[in-house]
């Protein structure tokens, strides 16, 4: 099978094909940072990459096509959990790491225009479902690790903490013109930690 005609997302390919995945992968995040969803283009993408038209559309095909396999290599790139053996310490490694993501100008307009379009797109609210999957499963494991330790209750929904987190840093970027700084990260962690020792996030199963 050609490399180039599977689908997004699924292949590591190497020499050449990784060279022109990286340079449209790029080209497209900065299409989207720039102009949004709604003016991606596929040929637009190809001039700014330097490669050819067809290349683009024998590989990606759609523009939701492009735009999952760019999130599926946003998730590969995103840099690894933190392991401080505190929770605490561990949601702030957490809460700044998305922190210093929406804040920078190309990423936090790259999230924008993605969520966006997630809203109207159902391939598009598929792809970024699973890029945060990804996401929150990795740093999940950091919860479960607390409640061996005793911080947290033995049934707290490793998932929803770590949600918890990112919430209101997303929020702040999507509702406010208030740029995201160091102290609403800390704050973030604080509260999903707090929350979390309270035991807001416990799992009641069969209960009644």
């Amino acid at each position: 099978m050609d490399s180039e005609s599977a689908d997004p997302g699924t292949l590591r390919p190497g020499g050449r094909t990784a060279r022109v995945r990286a340079a449209v992968l790029r080209a497209a995040g900065d299409a989207l940072a720039e102009g949004g969803f709604a003016r991606l283009d596929l040929a637009d993408v190809a001039r700014r990459a330097e490669v050819g038209k067809t290349t683009v559309y024998r590989r990606w095909g759609t523009v939701t096509g492009l735009v999952a396999d760019l999130l599926a290599d946003m998730a590969e790139q995103s840099l690894p959990r933190t392991e401080t053996g505190s929770l605490l310490e561990d949601l702030k490694a957490n809460a700044d790491l998305v922190c210093r993501t929406l804040a920078d100008p190309r990423q936090g307009a790259l999230f924008k225009a993605v969520l966006a379009a997630a809203t109207c797109d159902t391939k598009t609210a598929q792809a970024l479902h699973r890029f945060y999957e990804i996401r929150v499963q990795e740093w999940a494991s950091c919860v479960q690790q607390a409640a061996e330790r005793g911080e947290v209750p033995e049934n707290t929904d490793p998932q929803a903490v770590v949600r918890a987190v990112s919430a209101p840093l997303y929020y702040q970027l999507l509702t406010t013109h208030l740029p995201l700084d160091e102290s609403d990260a800390q704050r973030a962690a604080q509260a999903a930690f707090t929350a979390a020792r309270a035991g807001a996030y416990v799992r009641h199963v069969g209960s009644g």
